[in-house]
């Protein structure tokens, strides 16, 4: 999480550095900002976002083409516009709090909704931040097992899952600041586009091979299920407090929301549509998984695998700081000592609940459905509108808004409620067709 200081505009001269930096113009009507000092620019806020963006999510998305057909690409085009948008009008959100600025999702949720409404953001972002670190736990144990296969290392998916979670979770315990992993988002960046060029390229040497695969037009039933993957991702809105937080120049926060998706949007088209075309309705999750067999896959697979791993502690420090923080876990309340062997234990228990589910639900694109359309489709469609409507007002927004910010909420609760249904019935139909676990 992202350390802000709380500053009142006229508390500084008009020479400061805060001033120069135009500190809440156009943003924050109350006159209340957070310390921008030290800010970052815009390209540092737009690199970051595009770091956290471009992940793993859009390994499904040509499943969610084929479980929707090609109308699933018009899909993906509105979740993208939608979440831009929602991430836009978080701004004028968080400045609306009582002499400050909103830092996160809990404390928007409180502010619009009291209690009630900051305790069920934290568990939306909760689900985000516990249940992706189970996603990747589970692609890291089968790409590992598969890279493995007919050698000494094919432990099966049960073992790597333990072994994976071992990796994640010595760095987990160990690192007290979110600034010590921040390299992470650079390699992220690099390796999923990679990835993407070659699955891009191997899926187009092997069209030839695939010119008998169906394609359908439009599955209305599918829809669904295919949103669910979608708002996956659509989703790193867990981050835009923090990095909004972060710029010298809020102004710019709009175009950088704007830019970051925008380009998002171009590699996942591209994945996406070429993924459906060469395999149709035979397309797999993760995607390099219906590519041809081969050293450049592998080192694909090899990419992403060292991804999810190193991005895994990210999560779980975010989600670790907050919680220590709401339960006051510090050295100067119980001691370097004990202040750390609390922490370690709660942290341990994090990581073996993950590492339990992992193992229990071991099936990665149902486990990315049921997250994008429980977790993800609040955060990124239904909540923003919501803080938006309650602390910016309702009745000062004409018609056209109005009608945009329903049909945002109607496409976020079809995702959520059908989304999570059909995930479920997923999950148990895969158990009751008698899946046993790789040990």
């Amino acid at each position: 999480m992202t350390d802000v200081k709380i500053a009142k505009i006229e508390d500084f001269s008009s020479n400061s550095s805060i001033c120069d930096s135009e500190l809440g113009k156009g943003v924050n009507d109350n006159g209340y900002d957070i310390d921008r000092s030290n800010g970052g620019s815009s390209w540092f806020a737009y690199y970051n976002l595009v770091c956290l963006t471009l992940g793993t999510g859009m390994l499904g998305l040509p499943s969610a083409v084929s479980q929707g057909g090609w109308g699933a690409v018009a899909l993906i085009i509105g979740a993208l516009v939608m979440s831009t948008y929602g991430g836009v009008i978080l701004q004028p959100a968080m400045y609306r709090g009582k002499n400050r600025r909103l830092n996160s999702y809990k404390e928007l949720g409180n502010e619009a909704f009291g209690k009630i409404g900051g305790w069920l953001s934290f568990f939306f972002i909760t689900w985000v931040v516990l249940g992706t670190p189970v996603l990747y736990l589970v692609l890291s144990a089968q790409n590992l097992d598969q890279l493995c296969k007919g050698t000494a290392g094919e432990l099966g998916t049960f073992k790597w899952t333990i072994v994976w979670a071992v990796v994640v979770g010595i760095p987990y315990i160990f690192i007290k600041t979110m600034n010590n992993i921040a390299w992470v988002s650079a390699f992220g960046m690099v390796a999923m586009i990679v990835t993407i060029i070659i699955t891009v390229v191997l899926s187009g040497v092997d069209y030839p091979n695939q010119l008998n695969n169906h394609h359908d037009n439009v599955v209305w039933d599918g829809f669904p299920i295919a949103l669910s993957t979608i708002a996956f991702s659509a989703g790193s809105n867990t981050v835009y407090t923090s990095v909004e937080g972060s710029m010298k120049t809020p102004k710019q926060w709009p175009k950088v929301i704007i830019g970051c998706l925008s380009t998002c949007s171009i590699f996942y088209l591209m994945l996406a549509i070429s993924g459906y075309y060469v395999y149709g309705i035979n397309v797999l999750n993760p995607v390099y998984n219906s590519v041809p067999d081969g050293p450049a896959r592998s080192v694909a697979i090899v990419l992403v695998t060292i991804n999810v791993i190193v991005s895994c502690p990210i999560l779980l420090v975010s989600f670790a700081l907050e919680v220590e923080d709401m339960l006051n876990i510090t050295v100067e309340r119980f001691g370097k000592k004990k202040e750390f062997l609390i922490r370690a234990a709660f942290r341990t228990a994090v990581m073996v609940f993950i590492t339990a589910v992992g193992i229990l639900i071991p099936f990665f694109g149902l486990l990315m459905s049921l997250i994008g359309a429980f977790a993800n489709s609040s955060i990124v469609f239904i909540l923003p509108v919501l803080f938006y409507w309650r602390l910016t007002g309702f009745r000062n927004k004409n018609i056209i808004e109005l009608a945009w910010n329903f049909l945002i909420l109607i496409f976020g609760f079809v995702a959520m409620i059908f989304g999570t249904w059909a995930s479920i019935e997923d999950l148990i139909k895969e158990f009751k067709n008698g899946y046993t676990y790789s040990i």
